[in-house]
């Protein structure tokens, strides 16, 4: 008598899946990374250069920020760019490049802007580089988080076929 069978497995999904908790993990740690770039770049513009960062005249749109502060903002903006990067893997194609193509975008405008406001050059140079490397690390780091997260599916291969290389078929005596 033959047994039922089971009934067949559903598909795995289309594209590759992230893991949440090491996509999230590896958000946090570049959040970290982030908010210690901006106090590096702000200690040496500060400390070394003697220049002021984000003191546009009357405390215009950016404000006075203080160093923790940015970092924060530096944190706050990777965990976003996680999140982001989560949504494109769950909804596009090539999403790596999507990303990375929104993130150069959005740097491009962090470094811009500061040039456009009315205070020293100096001033706005040094705030535009350290915004133009705080988002060239998150976009650097994030897509290698994400291939490391990604779920590989797992392949049953044959069992290898025994071959001479490993005493098959055995010598005759």
């Amino acid at each position: 008598m033959n047994a039922p069978h089971p009934p067949p497995a559903a598909p795995p999904p289309a594209g590759p899946r992230l893991d949440p908790t090491k996509l999230w993990s590896g958000g946090a740690a570049t959040a970290v990374v982030a908010a210690l770039v901006s106090v590096v770049g702000i200690l040496v513009v500060r400390g070394v250069l003697d220049i002021a960062v984000l003191a546009p005249q009357g405390d215009g749109v950016w404000g006075n920020a203080t160093t923790w502060g940015y970092a924060l903002a530096a944190a706050v903006g990777a965990l976003v760019a996680t999140g982001m990067l989560q949504l494109l893997a769950a909804t596009t194609p090539r999403y790596s490049t999507f990303f990375v193509w929104i993130m150069l975008l959005i740097t491009a405008i962090a470094f811009v802007l500061p040039l456009t406001l009315e205070t020293e050059t100096s001033s706005a140079v040094a705030t535009s580089v350290i915004n133009l490397v705080i988002g060239l690390t998150i976009t650097i780091i994030l897509p290698g988080v994400a291939r490391s997260a990604r779920n590989r599916p797992v392949r049953n291969y044959p069992p290898p076929v025994p071959g001479p290389q490993q005493g098959w078929p055995p010598e005759r005596v």
